[in-house]
């Protein structure tokens, strides 16, 4: 089955925020995002990081680190990491297609979710900066630093179509990453692989994808 199939068939669409709706750290690099999360850490007196923290350019991975050293750390770094996030929302660089696909799938009267590991206050942050807040039922999302949380995890696939009253096979799931393919399957949430990237179609395929996409323009012309 193909992507437009899928949606065709769904009752209601959840979109990952960072890849599918947006590029979130296209003017502030999240490489600069993660060397200010360890600063946070070295303010805490954490210098002598493992090297897989010290050389990654993947602020989600700081905050895993943070999280392994105590609740007071990972709250620092969750904190800063939201500020940043929220910080970088305006010079965030829409998904072609992205706003359009939301709007549709609004006309059609079907509900629409946010599930991303993204904090709650940017991706509302960004709603409200491209007024698409009427078009969205729903933001499930990181609101603390409870990383347990975090996709591959299914807890905001859970979450949201819980509070949406649909039932997970009735839903379909947008991601950008083999993670977010992973949580649809624990959820029993159909996936559609958005393959923005060279590889990633083999990657969604290993993780079991229902459908691969490269593109939401393609998308919006079905609903």
């Amino acid at each position: 089955m193909n992507a437009a199939e899928l949606l065709s068939q769904a009752e209601a669409l959840l979109l990952d925020f960072d890849g599918p709706i947006c590029s979130v750290f296209a003017g502030i690099p999240a490489a600069t995002v993660a060397d200010q999360l360890r600063t946070v850490l070295a303010d805490g007196g954490h210098t002598n990081l493992p090297e897989p923290v010290v050389t990654s350019r993947d602020p989600f991975d700081v905050l895993r680190y943070a999280a392994t050293l105590s609740d007071d750390d990972a709250r620092y770094v969750e904190a800063a990491f939201t500020a940043h996030e929220v910080e970088a929302i305006p010079t965030a660089a829409p998904t072609p297609g992205a706003h359009e696909l939301m709007a549709a799938w609004h006309d059609s009267g079907r509900p629409l979710a946010i599930v991303s590991n993204n904090s709650e206050a940017a991706i509302n942050t960004y709603l409200d900066f491209y007024a698409l807040r009427p078009l969205v039922d729903l933001v499930s999302a990181r609101e603390s630093a409870g990383i347990e949380f975090l996709k591959p995890d299914p807890y905001f696939l859970h979450q949201a179509v819980r509070m949406l009253g649909i039932s997970a096979e009735q839903s379909v799931f947008i991601g950008d990453s083999a993670t977010d393919v992973e949580a649809a399957r624990s959820a029993g949430v159909r996936s559609i692989g958005y393959a923005n990237k060279l590889g990633k179609r083999k990657r969604f395929s290993s993780a079991g994808a229902d459908a691969i996409t490269d593109g939401l323009t393609t998308l919006v012309v079905v609903l």
